[in-house]
């Protein structure tokens, strides 16, 4: 589990392709302080385990669900990723729940700014926009944010200037793409009213389920 709070922009030192795989070097310096072999550390939001690691570098596999549901397989040697390791139980809570479940990837319609602020729009499938709310929450590339704005297949984001440094975001503009994970609890939200309304539709009694019964 994480909080979608950025530790660290680490920087991609090799990327290895086997067909819809990849293996991950990644130079990082704050992670690594306490980092062990078989750690889940968030890579662009996306939950990836440690399976090498010096004290300057750590590598971690991409299995090819994750490369075909994530933008990890358009990296390239030298590209920076946000960083953040699971949270600890005794851990300040900055952000929201992020599993680092990436739900699909998304592109940047456009960007400007105003002020000291810089406003992302990006588009989602249209079936996508139900689990968005103003001011609620959603990760992108890993990042816990607030929701600006809402419309029917896009939403917008405005970084504050903390976030345009600490993250990658700040330097992404309209037509790069972004791994977006909606947040868990409008999920189980939807997931439960779903189930309740079939159960309440399967426990009516009808002529037609009547008739499937064999009483007429």
């Amino acid at each position: 589990m994480f909080t979608g709070i950025v530790e660290e922009k680490g920087t991609l030192q090799s990327l290895t392709r086997n067909g819809r795989s990849l293996i991950l070097t990644v130079a990082a310096k704050k992670i690594l302080t306490d980092v062990h072999i078989g750690d889940s550390i968030s890579v662009n939001g996306v939950c990836l385990t440690v399976t090498q690691f010096t004290s300057e570098q750590f590598s971690v596999d991409v299995m090819p669900e994750t490369y075909e549901a994530t933008n990890l397989k358009t990296l390239s040697t030298g590209s920076k990723v946000n960083l953040e390791r699971a949270m600890h139980a005794d851990g300040r809570f900055g952000g929201h729940f992020v599993s680092g479940h990436v739900d699909h990837v998304a592109t940047i319609e456009k960007t400007w700014r105003d002020t000291i602020a810089k406003y992302v729009k990006i588009t989602v499938p249209s079936d996508k926009s139900k689990y968005l709310a103003e001011k609620g929450s959603v990760t992108v590339d890993g990042t816990s944010l607030t929701v600006f704005h809402v419309e029917n297949n896009s939403f917008t984001l405005s970084l504050i200037p903390e976030t345009q440094e600490a993250t990658i975001l700040g330097g992404k503009e309209a037509g790069d793409t972004v791994n977006i994970e909606y947040d868990v609890l409008m999920k189980y939200m939807e997931r439960l009213l779903t189930h309740q309304a079939t159960k309440k539709n399967a426990s009516e009694i009808t002529e037609d389920k009547l008739k499937d019964l064999g009483f007429y």
